[in-house]
């Protein structure tokens, strides 16, 4: 072959140049930092020391405030209901209004069923029986319903005025005040007619008049004389 010549390496060095070599590793992070700090005073290694302590604070408080916003906030616990909205009263009956003949009642007891629907527990107290001259009260005074629970209960009704006092009228009802965890409330709890007969029963027997007793009609004739 004609004109070739022997393959003459490019750049050898014969002509000086130098070559870029992949790979060679350059110099370190950590020598280029430990070669700063032997190169700084010891009260300039304090305020850095210092500084890295507070930067490291600061990410520590930093870091749970980032995810603690990124938590969605836990939703607000449902609070318990009004006591007067899950309790609720049933009459059952008369228990005790004199049945001797002649008899004046002053008062009389009544039975009902209390229940509580739902939520913590209610404490009642019954206070009034719909008419100015009545009093009432429950045996006991005051009582504890339980949350699916029905509780019986008696409340005595007695007269002291029966100025003014209806003989016969529809609906009446019990004042009671009611008390759980979330409020005290003073609510009137209306009957049907079975409670009406049987309050107005003893309303009739402690306020109507009775009647006096008649004279006997008196034997023989005033004044009347036997002639010989």
């Amino acid at each position: 072959m004609t004109g070739i010549g022997p393959v003459e390496p490019v750049d050898s060095p014969d002509s000086g140049a130098s070559y870029d070599v992949i790979g060679t590793d350059g110099p370190r992070l950590t020598d280029r930092w430990g070669a700063r700090w032997r190169g700084m005073s010891p009260r300039g290694r304090r305020a850095a020391l210092g500084a890295g302590a507070i930067a490291l604070l600061a990410a520590g408080v930093l870091v749970p405030l980032t995810h603690s916003e990124d938590r969605p906030p836990e939703p607000e616990p449902t609070p318990a209901p009004w006591p007067a909205n899950v309790t609720a009263w049933r009459y059952l009956g008369s228990a005790g209004l004199p049945e001797t003949p002649g008899a004046h009642p002053t008062s009389g007891r009544f039975r009902f069923a209390v229940d509580v629907h739902s939520g913590p527990p209610v404490t009642l107290q019954v206070t009034g029986a719909a008419f100015p001259g009545l009093t009432a009260h429950a045996l006991p005074e005051a009582f504890t319903v339980h949350t699916g629970t029905t509780r019986r209960v008696t409340v005595e009704i007695s007269v002291s005025d029966c100025s003014g006092l209806p003989l016969n009228a529809d609906l009446p009802f019990l004042d009671v005040t009611l008390r759980n965890t979330r409020a005290i409330q003073h609510h009137s709890f209306i009957f049907g007619r079975a409670y009406s007969d049987d309050l107005f029963r003893l309303l009739r027997g402690a306020c109507t008049p009775v009647s006096a007793p008649q004279a006997g009609r008196p034997t023989g004739s005033a004044g009347s004389q036997n002639a010989d």
